[in-house]
C-alpha cells in the first residue's frame, strides 16, 4: 500500500469512526449547494441490483412540509432541525417498463445495439416480474438501503452529520408526500446537517461487535 492509498484508507475509516446517528442538529447550519450535489451524486452512483435503481429519493428542505413529517416521525426533532431530509422511497410494484427503460439507458450510454441486450433483459424479467407484489416492494426497499449507505459514508467524508431513521409511521409519511400516487412507499428517512454542540450522543464511545465476532473467514 503506497502512502497515498494508506492516507485515503485512514481518512475513510476515521470518517466512519467520526459519524454517529445525530440526535440533535444545529438548526442554524445549512449544507452548501456544492456539498448537497456531492451527496446526491454519491446516492446516484450507489450499487443497485441489476443496476435498476427501483426507488426515488426525495430531498426535502421545505419547512412546512417538514413540520408535517415530524408528527409522522414520532415527533423527532431531527426532521425539522436538520439542513435537509432525504426520504428513500421504493417502488411498491413494477412491470417490464422498469427493465426496458434501463436497457434503453444502457444502450444509449454504452452505444450498444438494443437487441444485443435482449438476453440480459429476458433474464432480469424472468427473475423479477413473477415475484409477488410484496416481494417486489421488499426488494425495492433493499435497494434503497444500499443507496442510503452511500449517503451515510459520503456525508461522513465531508463531516456532514446524518441520522438514518426507521422510526416513523409509513402510511402517514406516504400520505404527506403523496407517494402512493407515484407508486412509491417510504423505506428510510435520513436527516442530514450539522450536529449541535450540546448533543451528548456525539461523545458516546462507538459500540460495535469485535472483528472476531463479526467476521467468519472460511
Amino acid at each position: 500500500m503506497n502512502s497515498t492509498t494508506e492516507k485515503m484508507t485512514t481518512d475513510y475509516l476515521e470518517a466512519l469512526q467520526w459519524r454517529y446517528a445525530t440526535k440533535k442538529f444545529d438548526a442554524d447550519k445549512r449544507i452548501s449547494e456544492a456539498d448537497l450535489a456531492t451527496l446526491q451524486q454519491a446516492i446516484r452512483l450507489s450499487a443497485s441490483s441489476y443496476g435498476l435503481q427501483p426507488y426515488t429519493v426525495l430531498v426535502i428542505s421545505n419547512t412546512e412540509l417538514r413540520e408535517k413529517l415530524r408528527h409522522a416521525c414520532w415527533n423527532q426533532p431531527q426532521i425539522t432541525d436538520a439542513s435537509h431530509v432525504f426520504v428513500f422511497a421504493g417502488k411498491k410494484d413494477f412491470d417490464q417498463d422498469l427493465i426496458d427503460s434501463y436497457l434503453n439507458l444502457v444502450s444509449t450510454t454504452r452505444n450498444l445495439p438494443l437487441d444485443s441486450l435482449s438476453g440480459y433483459g429476458d433474464f432480469m424479467k424472468s427473475k423479477l416480474l413473477e415475484l409477488p407484489r410484496a416481494s417486489k416492494a421488499s426488494w425495492s426497499s433493499h435497494q434503497a438501503y444500499l443507496a442510503a449507505g452511500n449517503l451515510l459514508s459520503a456525508a461522513a467524508s465531508l463531516q456532514i452529520d446524518t441520522c438514518p431513521m426507521e422510526g416513523f409511521e409509513k402510511e402517514a409519511v406516504d400520505a404527506i408526500l403523496n407517494l402512493g400516487e407515484k407508486g412509491l412507499t417510504t423505506a428510510l428517512i435520513v436527516p442530514v446537517g450539522y450536529r449541535d454542540e450540546s448533543d451528548q450522543t456525539q461523545f458516546y464511545k462507538k459500540v460495535r461487535r469485535t472483528p472476531e465476532e463479526l467476521f467468519l473467514h472460511i
